[in-house]
């Protein structure tokens, strides 16, 4: 065995060189990511457009790739650009400069607003930048980075890419790029150096020069001269004489009780702070030559009011706290809170009673006791008022949340009617305010889900909105509304209608609180008329129930009104309404002991002749032309019962009782038996209207379009009219046959209650007073968006600024898809509130500059257009160019503000430069400067000089350096010939 072992020891690892090695892999797909971009090659493009750097638009591709197992991302960044003709492509000759270098001279694009910043440094139209993957990697080493831009080097010399490719180095903070372009026999190496301090020689534009020409080398002997563009900017801080023109609220008014400041119903508005921190002017010089100015350590040719361009930008301050902003966020953040109105109020008054009667045994003797309080004692509103005072009581005046007189003043205004000792009847009250009911901004809550902008459920969104934020938080909200449950318990017990509403049923398109207020009115209309109707002559036939008129338009218009009167039947009644509870009755009047005899059970077993005995009730007047088909009589139209009116969650609750019915026979037969209680009702008031009558005498008047009415000709030869029920009519056990017959001929008076308003309005009471703040909330936070909506659209039409108008537009169709679901989501909703903050930002920014600017004080027209021109683009453009420089209208504005703020910072005021008297040159050196110390000066050195050799290709050379109080940057670009070198 050892024998056999020795000759494997021997073995010895060989090592395959021809095996790509982590470098190599790494430059292949370099070249490879080069290759699937297509940017290989040359490409001419046109000359740039001036500005076209900040206007036109980039884009950028990127792909991952790795160096062993560290990560690079590479990404292509472009300039969008028309393509050039095919023809030019063609003629391209070999040894043209890459596009590239011929952008480093481009002057139309120095200094853009808004760039990357290579494009900033080196004006390039196009680039790829290789930069470590991950945030927290850098290549530190000087040795990694000289592998990196080998790389790139031999990329670029296989692939034939005259795209810049730079590699970025250090920390990313940094910015820190290094990198290469090639083209046919030249080359340019971008470099970079970046400092903290600015070193003493290179503060001015003489030494700056002296690096460039050093670095540059040129052979020549007067060397060709070098053109210059330079950028100054001033920073203005200090506003003087400039004061923020928002004034706060004057929240003590209300709270003292006097209404004052702001009125219950306004929305505030504005910004609590300058919106605008800083202006921004930067003075240009574009095309200086060496020898023109001087700026060394000594003296500076470069007058900032001397300066050929002025441009002007503002810095806005970060998230400035805004008024309406705040008031709906606060309003938000009650949908999150999880408290009952009695948690937050204390105890309830059930709690409070039963500390009263702490003996549990005497509760059965209570009851059995005579009751020694007088009977009209004893409604409701009495208890509600007990309760209400029990309520107080325990919390104390002092504790209220909400001051006696700030209640005072929101009960007013929600219910204007208790001014007067009665409340008035109307159903409506219109705020001479508010936008005409036909305005698109009046309709906006059919968009929102909210409710009109003069209806209570608005206003009220409105008060809490306000109490929520000046009066005691969430506390005050649950004890206004805890206030207002009361007052609509007290309304429906003494027949006072809501005002505010619109009458008629619920509006589904309104939000659900809105539509549980509205059935609550429709409750006391019909309890009020019913009330009344009591009061008048018991054998009054003409009795009806408010609504029941609108049937005399029946004959009208018979075909669609009593299809829908039909449609409406079926689908709008609630399922409580069919309880078998007989309680609830129209009058009972004396006579129905007749009919108990032989009109019901003749109504149920006999024919029409037997029915016709009956003596008619019910009719409301006489149809026009049809009479009964049996015995020729004139047909009446009933008086009927109206459809429950019904709110959306009612309709929910409904659809998912028949759906829950199923399939079968017998669950579809009972369903349609559901649907067709109005049905029946009315068959019964036709019955009784009509003795005599039968089913085709019904259909004729409540479904014409199933009556088919036929010509033909009868044994004498006459032409004569025949009709016949409709097809579906015909069907064997269909439910209109079914519900004829099982009708009784009764009155509408005195058949059970379609709309049981009783417990209807109960079941609406117990729904308001069972809302939890945060329920609360949910619901009125539509009416909220929405009321800030129109306050943004209010102010932005005093300013007139387009951009802003935009988007009013898209937020409202944001916020219309948004609200339109029963429980948008959270997020959805604080985007809405964020892009309502930002417009009032936005209006408050445009009225700063327009206050610092003196906009309203221009006397001449023309000076004021160019003015508020100036302002409103400041607001959209990240920079503006002031027309006339420092010696235009606007400059001269500029000027003084940075004059102002410098007289405020040295304390010197303006009455003691004016009475300063003497040579232009002693007031020269005793005044303070106009302007600060510039906060960032930029220079642009450009030439055209052969590299390495005098009888190299003459090729571009630039260098960008700018210099702030902590930065200093030095980003060259130099090109070399590279055909014998």
């Amino acid at each position: 065995m050892a024998a056999d072992s020795e000759p494997e020891s021997e073995v010895f690892e060989i090592t395959d060189f021809t095996t790509a090695s982590e470098w190599e892999r790494f430059i292949s797909k370099v070249e490879e990511v080069l290759n699937d971009w297509k940017l290989i090659g040359n490409s001419l493009g046109k000359p740039l457009e001036k500005g076209i750097f900040t206007s036109g638009t980039w884009e950028e591709k990127s792909d991952e790739i790795s160096f062993a197992d560290f990560k690079f991302s590479v990404t292509h960044h472009y300039l969008v650009q028309e393509s050039t003709d095919k023809e030019g492509k063609d003629e391209l000759l070999e040894d043209v400069v890459p596009q590239s270098m011929q952008d480093l001279l481009g002057m139309n694009n120095d200094f853009p607003p808004r760039a990357h910043c290579l494009v900033r440094w080196y004006g390039l139209r196009e680039f790829v930048v290789i930069a470590p993957a991950a945030h927290s990697d850098a290549v530190l080493s000087e040795s990694k980075c000289n592998l990196l831009l080998s790389s790139v080097s031999i990329a670029l010399g296989n692939t034939g890419c005259q795209v810049p490719l730079f590699v970025q180095i250090h920390h990313k903070w940094r910015r820190m790029y290094v990198g290469e372009c090639q083209g046919p026999g030249v080359r340019t190496d971008f470099e970079m150096v970046h400092l903290r301090k600015v070193p003493n020689q290179y503060t001015h534009l003489s030494g700056l020069l002296d690096i460039f020409k050093s670095k540059i080398g040129c052979p020549l002997t007067p060397l060709p001269p070098v053109s210059i563009a330079i950028r100054f900017t001033y920073v203005l801080q200090d506003w003087q004489q400039y004061f923020w023109p928002q004034q706060p609220p004057d929240i003590d008014a209300l709270v003292g009780g006097e209404v004052g400041g702001l009125e219950f119903g306004k929305l505030p508005f504005g910004a609590c702070e300058d919106p605008i921190s800083e202006l921004h002017l930067a003075t240009t010089w574009p095309h200086l030559t060496e020898g023109i100015i001087v700026d060394n350590d000594v003296y500076s040719d470069l007058d900032p009011i001397q300066a050929p361009h002025w441009s002007v930008r503002v810095r806005k301050a970060e998230n400035p706290q805004c008024l309406l902003g705040d008031f709906v966020t606060e309003f938000f953040k009650i949908c999150r809170r999880k408290e009952s109105t009695d948690e937050i109020l204390g105890r309830s008054a059930f709690e409070e009673e039963g500390k009263e009667t702490a003996d549990i045994t005497h509760a059965l003797s209570k009851l059995t006791e005579p009751a020694s309080v007088p009977i009209h004692k004893l409604s409701v509103s009495n208890m509600v008022h007990t309760a209400k005072k029990k309520i107080r009581k325990h919390r104390g005046v002092e504790e209220s949340p909400l001051n006696n007189d700030v209640l005072n003043t929101i009960l007013l205004f929600l219910f204007p009617d208790a001014v007067s000792e009665k409340p008035l009847d109307g159903t409506t009250s219109t705020d001479n305010n508010n936008p005409p009911s036909e305005s698109e901004d009046y309709n906006l809550y059919n968009q929102f889900k909210s409710a009109p902008s003069d209806s209570l459920t608005y206003k009220l969104a409105l008060c809490l909105c306000m109490i929520n934020f000046y009066h005691g938080g969430l506390k005050g909200v649950a004890h206004l509304w805890q206030e207002f449950v009361l007052e609509m318990r007290f309304r429906w017990e003494n027949n006072f209608l809501i005002p505010g509403l619109a009458s008629g049923p619920p509006d589904l398109r309104c939000c659900l609180l809105h539509q549980k207020l509205q059935m609550l009115n429709c409750c006391i209309e019909r309890k009020k008329a019913r009330d009344e109707g009591k009061k008048t002559s018991a054998s009054d036939v003409t009795n009806i129930y408010p609504g029941d008129a609108g049937k005399a338009g029946d004959q009208l218009v018979p075909d669609n009104l009593k299809e829908t009167d039909k449609e409406k039947g079926e689908v709008g009644k609630s399922w409580d309404s069919w309880s078998d509870s007989e309680e609830e009755f129209f009058e009972c009047l004396s006579d129905t002991e007749e009919l108990k005899g032989n009109g019901q059970e003749s109504g149920k077993k006999g024919g029409p002749k037997e029915m016709a005995n009956l003596r008619p009730e019910g009719r409301l007047y006489q149809h026009g032309k049809l009479t009964l088909l049996h015995n020729g009589e004139p047909l009446y139209i009933p008086v009927t019962q109206e459809p429950a009116p019904m709110t959306e969650d009612l309709l929910e609750e409904q659809s998912e009782v028949l759906a829950k019915l199923g399939t079968s026979a017998e669950g579809a037969h009972l369903r349609a038996r559901m649907q067709s209680a109005c049905l029946l009702s009315d068959m019964e008031s036709f019955k009784a209207a009509n003795p005599g009558c039968s089913l085709e005498d019904f259909v004729r008047w409540y479904s014409p379009r199933d009556y088919i009415e036929e010509e033909v000709i009868d044994e004498k030869g006459n032409v004569v009219l025949k009709g016949e029920l409709s097809a579906r009519m015909k069907i064997p056990s269909n439910m209109w046959v079914e519900a004829w017959e099982t009708a009784k001929p009764i009155p509408a008076r005195r058949q059970r209650r379609l709309f049981d308003d009783t417990r209807e309005a109960e079941k609406v009471l117990h729904y308001l007073a069972i809302q939890k703040p945060a329920d609360l909330a949910r619901h009125l936070l539509p009416c909220v968006i929405h009321a800030a909506v129109l306050k943004v659209k209010e102010e932005e039409s005093l300013e007139n600024i387009s951009s802003v108008k935009k988007i009013i537009k898209q937020i409202i169709s944001h916020s219309s898809k948004v609200l339109h679901f029963p429980n948008p989501e959270d997020k959805k909703l604080e985007e809405i509130i964020h892009q309502i903050t930002n417009v009032e930002a936005l209006i408050a920014r445009a009225r700063s500059l327009k206050a610092k600017f003196g906009t309203e004080k221009c006397e001449q027209e023309e000076e004021k257009e160019d003015l508020e021109r100036f302002v409103s683009c400041l607001l959209e453009q990240p920079e503006v160019l002031v027309t006339g420089a420092g010696r235009g209208h606007a400059g001269r504005i500029i000027h003084k503000l940075f004059v102002n703020a410098q007289r405020a910072a040295a304390m010197t005021p303006p009455e003691e430069e004016l009475k300063r008297m003497g040579s232009p040159e002693e007031r020269r050196q005793n005044s303070v400067s106009d302007f600060p110390p510039p906060a960032g000066r930029e220079f642009i050195l450009r030439t055209t000089v052969p590299r390495p050799a005098p009888y190299s290709k003459a090729l571009p050379q630039r260098m960008y350096s700018v210099l702030t109080k902590e930065d200093f940057r030095l980003a060259g670009a130099f090109s070399s010939d590279t055909s014998f070198f």
